[in-house]
C-alpha cells in the first residue's frame, strides 16, 4: 500500500508540471533595427564672414550759407528732394549789388580814360626829350603818372570783378548733387553771409554712393593681420575687399560694396579701429544716419565639409556626430567644428566627406547598435554659404587650403578682370552717380562673429 500511494503522488506531480508547462508564454521576437535618416556631408566652397554694426554717413555734406548778406527773396526748391549741382536754391535781393556793380564798372571806364591820357602824355614828353625840348624831371613825372594810371585801372577792374561776383552770389546755387534738407530760413528774412558765422540756409548731402562706418575690435584686427601675413586673406589696406550691407528689417545682405578705408590708429577710449565701406545707392534709399550691419570676409575662399548643425552632439566640451558604418552599426565620431552657414556647420576635422551621418533619429541611433538607415541626399546648390559667382569681388579673393581648380566657362583671368572692373566702377561712383546693377550677396544667415 505505501508503494502504491507513492506512485500515485508522483503521477499527480508530473501531471501538474505538465499542465504548467503548457500555459507558459513564448519568448517575444527580437526588435527590428531602428529606422534613422542618414546623409553624406556636403563639400562646398565657402568664405567665413565677420559681422559688424555701424551707421550710414553721406559721402559729402554741405552746409549751405550765402556768400553775401541781404534780404532773402525766394527759396525755389522742394524740401527733401534731390537737387542737381548748379540749381538755384535761394535768391537774395540783387538791387544793392547791381548798383555797386554799375558804379564799379563806371570806375573802370574812368580809370581806363586816365590811363590812356597818361600814356599819351608820356609818349609826347618822350618825343620832346629826344629833341632836347623836355627836362629829365618832366620825363620821370610822366613815366610815373602812366604807371600809376595803369595800376589804378587794374584796381578798378578788380573792384568791378568783386562787385560782379557779389551780384552773382545773390543766387545761392547747389554746390553738389544730393538730397536737400528743409529751409532753415524762409523768404522775407535778412541774412548775413561771407563768413563762417553766416546764416545757415540748408544742408545738402550726397546720397550716391553712401558710406558705412564700423569699428573693429583689436582682436579682429590682429586676426586679419595674421591671415594677411599667412597669405590666407587679402588685407583691406592692400586691396578693396567686398562688403555686404543689411538694413534694419531686411532679411538678407542685399547691398554690395567694398571696404575703401581703414584708419591709421586705434581709438584708445574704445580699443577699436575704424573702417569704412562704400555702397552704391542709385535709388537713394540708403539714408545717412541709418543703423546697418556689415559683413566682410574673415578668410579666403576654401573647400569645406558641411553637415547640418542639428546633427552635431555635445559631450561636455567634445563635439561628435553619429556615423553609420558599412555594416549599419552606429559609432560616435569626434569632430572639430568651424563656422556656421545657415543650418550647416563646417567640419574642420574628423570626417572625410564619404561617411553616412545620422541627421534624423539621433535618439534611436545608439552607438554600437545596428540600425536601418534611409539615405537622403543634400542638394549642394541649395546651401548658401558664400556670395554667388555673380559677385566678382568675392570671387577675386585668394583661395586657401588647396582649393581645387574651378571648372566653368570663365577663366581665372576673366574673373580677376571682372573684379577689377567692378571695384573701379564703385570707387568712381563717389564723383558720379553709380549705374543701377543687379546685386549679389552672401548667405542671409550665419557668420563668424569677430
Amino acid at each position: 500500500m505505501p508503494m502504491c500511494r507513492s506512485l500515485g503522488l508522483l503521477g499527480g506531480l508530473s501531471i501538474l508540471f505538465a499542465s504548467v508547462g503548457c500555459n507558459r508564454k513564448p519568448v517575444p521576437p527580437a526588435l527590428p533595427p531602428a529606422a534613422v535618416t542618414v546623409a553624406r556631408p556636403v563639400e562646398k566652397e565657402v568664405v567665413d564672414w565677420d559681422e559688424y554694426t555701424g551707421r550710414l554717413q553721406a559721402v559729402e555734406t554741405v552746409e549751405l550759407r550765402a556768400r553775401v548778406g541781404g534780404y532773402l527773396e525766394r527759396a525755389d526748391f522742394q524740401e527733401g528732394a534731390v537737387v542737381k549741382e548748379g540749381a538755384v536754391l535761394f535768391a537774395i535781393d540783387q538791387a544793392p549789388y547791381k548798383a555797386e556793380l554799375d558804379r564799379a564798372q563806371a570806375q573802370v571806364q574812368s580809370a581806363s580814360a586816365q590811363s590812356e591820357n597818361a600814356a599819351t602824355e608820356f609818349t609826347r614828353i618822350e618825343r620832346l626829350r629826344a629833341g632836347g625840348g623836355s627836362s629829365e624831371k618832366e620825363f620821370q613825372d610822366a613815366k610815373y603818372a602812366k604807371m600809376k594810371a595803369a595800376a589804378d585801372l587794374e584796381a578798378a577792374k578788380a573792384a568791378a570783378e568783386n562787385a560782379r561776383l557779389n551780384y552773382e552770389w545773390c543766387q545761392v546755387k547747389a554746390p553738389i548733387d544730393g538730397r536737400i534738407s528743409r529751409k532753415f530760413v524762409t523768404p522775407g528774412n535778412l541774412i548775413t553771409g561771407g563768413t563762417a558765422s553766416g546764416t545757415l540756409l540748408t544742408v545738402i548731402e550726397r546720397v550716391n554712393p553712401v558710406y558705412c562706418y564700423v569699428d573693429a575690435d583689436e582682436a579682429s584686427v590682429q586676426k586679419y593681420a595674421r591671415l594677411s601675413r599667412e597669405k590666407k586673406r587679402v588685407s583691406a589696406r592692400d586691396a578693396r575687399i567686398p562688403a555686404f550691407l543689411q538694413l534694419l528689417g531686411e532679411t538678407g545682405f542685399g547691398h554690395e560694396g567694398v571696404v575703401d578705408f581703414v584708419d591709421n590708429r586705434f581709438d584708445p577710449s574704445t580699443g577699436t579701429l575704424r573702417a569704412r565701406g562704400v555702397f552704391a545707392n542709385p535709388d537713394g534709399w540708403l539714408l545717412p544716419g541709418m543703423f546697418a550691419r556689415v559683413r566682410v570676409p574673415g578668410s579666403g575662399r576654401y573647400r569645406a565639409i558641411l553637415v547640418p548643425d542639428a546633427a552635431i552632439d555635445t559631450n561636455q566640451n567634445l563635439k561628435f556626430v553619429r556615423v553609420v558604418g558599412a555594416d549599419d552599426v552606429v559609432e560616435n565620431r569626434r569632430v572639430t567644428i568651424g563656422s556656421l552657414f545657415g543650418q550647416f556647420r563646417v567640419i574642420e576635422s574628423g570626417l572625410s566627406g564619404n561617411e553616412r551621418v545620422v541627421i534624423n533619429g539621433l535618439q534611436r541611433a545608439i552607438p554600437g547598435t545596428k540600425v536601418a538607415p534611409a539615405e537622403k541626399p543634400f542638394d549642394a546648390a541649395s546651401v548658401q554659404t558664400t556670395a554667388p559667382p555673380g559677385s566678382p569681388s568675392t570671387q577675386a579673393l585668394p583661395a586657401t587650403r588647396n582649393l581645387p581648380a574651378t571648372t566653368g566657362p570663365a577663366s581665372p583671368a576673366d574673373s580677376a578682370n571682372a573684379a577689377a572692373a567692378f571695384l573701379n566702377e564703385l570707387s568712381n561712383s563717389a564723383t558720379r552717380p553709380a549705374a543701377t546693377r543687379a546685386t549679389t550677396r552672401p548667405a542671409a544667415e550665419g557668420s563668424r562673429q569677430p
